[in-house]
This record gives C-alpha cells, sequence and structure tokens, in this order.
C-alpha cells in the first residue's frame, strides 16, 4: 500500500483544492476528498497502473451531485463581496477576486458548477467532463452556456452594468 500513500502525499492537495470549488465550503471539500480517497483505495489494485487520479475526482464530482440531491438547499451568497479594511495590496486584491469567484460559483446550479469546475478549474475537454459526469456532450455544452451566461449576469449585477 505504499503505492496508495505517494499517490495521497503527492495528490491530496490538488484534490481538496477541486473539491472546495465543488463544495464551496473547506470542512465539506475535505470529507468529499476523503470519501473518494476511500473508494480510491478500495479499488486500487485494479486502479494503480492505470490513473488513479482520474478515478477519484470521477468518485469526488459523483459523491458531491449526490450530496446536492440530497440536501437539496439553497446556498446563501451574500451577493456583495467585504470592503477591505485597510489599502489593498497585491494579495488583498486577490483574496478579494477569490471571495467574488466563490461567490459566483455560489449562484449555479450543481451540475452548472460542475461543469464549470471541470472545463475551466480542472482544464478537461468538453468530451472528458461528459465522461465525468455521465451526460452527453451537447449537455455539457448547453450548461456551460447557461453558467456562463448566469455568471456574466452575477458579475455585471455586482459590478453595477446594465445586463
Amino acid at each position: 500500500m505504499e503505492e496508495f500513500e505517494s499517490f495521497v502525499r503527492a495528490r491530496s492537495h490538488a484534490l481538496i483544492r477541486t473539491a472546495y470549488l465543488l463544495a464551496g465550503d473547506q470542512h465539506r471539500a475535505e470529507d468529499l476528498v476523503q470519501d473518494a480517497l476511500i473508494r480510491t483505495h478500495r479499488a486500487w489494485k485494479r486502479l494503480r497502473y492505470s490513473n488513479p487520479e482520474a478515478y477519484t475526482r470521477k468518485v469526488m464530482y459523483h459523491l458531491q451531485i449526490s450530496w446536492w440531491r440530497r440536501t437539496r438547499r439553497a446556498e446563501i451568497s451574500t451577493g456583495e463581496v467585504p470592503e477591505p479594511t485597510t489599502v489593498p495590496g497585491p494579495r488583498d486584491e486577490e483574496h478579494v477576486a477569490q471571495l467574488a469567484l466563490r461567490a459566483a460559483l455560489a449562484t449555479l446550479p450543481p451540475r452548472q458548477r460542475a461543469v464549470v469546475v471541470l472545463r475551466y478549474f480542472e482544464d478537461l475537454t468538453e468530451a472528458a467532463t461528459a465522461e465525468v459526469l455521465g451526460v452527453s456532450v451537447g449537455t455539457v455544452k448547453s450548461q456551460t452556456s447557461k453558467a456562463l451566461a448566469k455568471l456574466r449576469a452575477v458579475t455585471a449585477l455586482r459590478e453595477g452594468a446594465p445586463l
């Protein structure tokens, strides 16, 4: 099991980053990665010579979608990014941008959010995204289009620009 331990050490940070984008919550992201790694461990003998990271990510996306379906709760967004209390420096501006991104992603329905994370943060192709989510390429295209339109609208509203 040294191979599995090496895999976990090498890829956990990247998996948690992706899970955080999907879940929008650090604790939920850590739980999501842990659950996905448990399932990866169970299948390790058949995965270790193929692509265990792809398998882990696919499990993670499916677990998150299942969680969304079970909870059916609306995410609450404040609608505004808090104003910095000091003169913003490069790190402060980066943090504000991250908060704005998180708030914008939180406005998306689960499938649209998953498509945006896979396509633009994980840099997967439409076909690969469709495979991970178990949907058609046409669904990926339509969900991407709807998600980007909603993100543009949210961004325009926050900036006070007309739609």
